[in-house]
């Protein structure tokens, strides 16, 4: 079971977003490096880095900043945000990211991401976020017909790592984790799961690692950690212990 702290970046800066909204953005730390470095010090392994702005515009001006994560910290990142072409995914994984996150090449060039995931085996990471069990892509900006329970069977017995399934409708809300459609989803494929969206208690913590939730990977932690919901040395100890 995996904890992943968040990092999603706007204009350079370490922000939270409610319910997926650009224009809703609280900022938590104007130096993203400085944040990582206090999650590697924190005891975490890995970091999920968003860039906000290449989600939304395809085109990444925190590239800079980004790699500095990946060159000064022995943190692992997981990076997603704007990643749709073949040359974007070589850059990143050469330059060192552990894992690379698809959103919204996952529902437009599914051919592609396969072969992708062939390339790289265990190295792509699909980005399934839905409202109400529909597909959001392009930043959430745009809400698709595809039913994600649809959509993963055209991923089945690929070379994909895991899912990320994020419920929007809780993302930034400290509303706690949608363990019944995340599980729903788990349920359906045999591809790993990652929870996303709504952590804000120790209690989720402590409920991701009892027997029934153990088919997932693990979860991203975000808000609950910017505003001290969570003490990060309790929630890794629970994370690593044996199990509840």
């Amino acid at each position: 079971m995996i904890l992943f702290p968040a990092i999603d970046i706007k204009n350079g800066e370490c922000v939270r977003l409610r319910l997926g909204e650009m224009r809703d953005s609280k900022i938590y730390n104007s130096n993203p490096l400085s944040q990582a470095i206090k999650f590697q010090e924190m005891g975490f392994d890995w970091v999920h880095i968003v860039d906000l702005d290449a989600a939304v515009n395809g085109k990444s001006k925190n590239k800079p900043i980004i790699e500095e994560i990946i060159k000064k910290t022995n943190l692992k990142v997981q990076l997603g945000g704007g990643i749709r072409t073949m040359e974007v995914i070589d850059h990143w994984l050469s330059l060192g990211a552990e894992k690379l996150v698809l959103g919204t090449m996952s529902i437009t060039n599914i051919s592609l991401v396969k072969t992708v995931a062939n390339k790289y085996p265990q190295k792509i990471v699909l980005a399934l976020d839905s409202k109400d069990e529909f597909i959001c892509i392009e930043g959430w900006k745009r809400q698709t017909e595809v039913n994600i329970l649809d959509l993963i069977k055209e991923y089945e017995n690929t070379e994909i790592d895991s899912i990320l399934h994020t419920d929007i409708n809780r993302d930034g809300m400290l509303e706690g984790l949608n363990f019944r459609g995340s599980k729903k989803l788990a349920m359906a494929t045999n591809i790993s799961v990652i929870l996303s969206g709504g952590l804000n208690s120790i209690e989720d913590i402590k409920k991701l690692k009892t027997n029934e939730n153990s088919i997932f990977k693990g979860a991203i932690i975000g808000k609950a950690l910017y505003e001290k919901k969570i003490d990060p040395i309790e929630a890794l100890k629970i994370i690593n212990s044996e199990g509840l």
